[in-house]
């Protein structure tokens, strides 16, 4: 069974939750989020991401993000790694971020390529290279071109793996055949992430090390079930327990991330499903399919346990 308790982010494994930020009157709900980062804990998560694009970073203003950060590394008294989110669409910006991450204690920093500018391969690397130069935490890539459309190529993967502090990636392309290529390529010891919930299994079949991911915010003890399945060699228990998940990843994706997620966490106590613009509520048909799939799995409040419904 994986046991995160202080372990460094260049070795981490397992379920990591990418925690969405509450809301309150405009505003952080800071004790609903302190709470919830200690539940996550508790629940096995294997560390925190925070302040990414499930914690709706693009709405935060420089003063939240740093509370946030600091909150998180508060509530994980050091019981897990908090990763923050440090991704921008300058270069300048993206440093300033993961500075003040550094300052706030976090443990490594996710970041993500920068968004609607579009630079090339060669603006990438050096895009990652300068950051890399201007903090001493440990970085996780974050390659999700779908939201970006700036994708990172296998070639600059490598490149960028030579530098000292970048130990990881979270890929959330869905492409299964990445994560084999870049083992042989990068050998063991370079962490590799899924961001795609729903092929989490085949990502760990195919070299991966684990999962940041949207659904362990809703269902954590079973998602660190299921990798602790796989990671002992039982792939019959870690399959059945993916199949449980199959209508909640499906129902969390409904609608643009994290709106779909925060409805499930209202439904079961943990926080408001407020978001800020652009996003807004759920359609009554999101709710209804989220509603049915927290159901399912007998999540109706934060203390109950995991009932696996048939």
């Amino acid at each position: 069974m994986t046991n995160p308790a202080m372990m460094p982010v260049a070795k981490l494994s397992g379920y990591v939750t990418a925690v969405p930020t509450p809301f309150r009157g405009g505003g952080l709900d800071e004790s609903r989020f302190s709470r919830f980062c200690d539940w996550q804990i508790r629940q096995g998560a294997a560390a925190l991401v925070v302040c990414g694009t499930t914690g709706e970073a693009p709405t935060l203003s420089p003063a939240e993000q740093d509370r946030l950060v600091r909150l998180a590394v508060e509530a994980a008294h050091h019981r897990v790694p908090v990763i923050a989110g440090a991704g921008a669409a300058s270069t300048s910006h993206a440093i300033d971020l993961a500075r003040a991450a550094e300052r706030e204690g976090a443990d490594g920093l996710l970041i993500v390529t920068p968004y609607y500018v579009r630079p090339s391969q060669e603006g990438l690397y050096r895009h990652f290279q300068a950051i890399h130069g201007e903090t001493g935490l440990p970085i996780l890539l974050y390659d999700v071109p779908a939201r970006t459309c700036s994708g990172l190529e296998i070639d600059t993967i490598v490149r960028l793996a030579k530098l000292p502090r970048i130990v990881g990636l979270k890929d959330a392309t869905g492409d299964l055949a990445r994560p084999a290529r870049l083992r042989r390529l990068l050998g063991n010891e370079f962490r590799l992430f899924t961001g795609d919930d729903a092929s989490a299994l085949g990502f760990f079949a195919e070299g991966g090390n684990g999962c940041i991911s949207v659904t362990s915010n809703v269902a954590p003890k079973l998602c660190t079930q299921m990798f602790d399945a796989w990671a002992r060699g039982d792939g019959a228990e870690a399959t059945m327990l993916s199949a449980l998940l199959v209508r909640l990843n499906r129902a969390l994706f409904a609608e643009s991330n994290p709106v779909p997620v925060k409805l499930a966490l209202e439904l079961m106590g943990h926080m408001s499903a407020a978001v800020r613009l652009p996003l807004c509520q759920a359609s009554e048909g999101t709710r209804a399919e989220v509603a049915a799939a927290v159901a399912k799995l007998g999540l109706t409040t934060p203390v109950r346990q995991y009932r696996l419904a048939s």
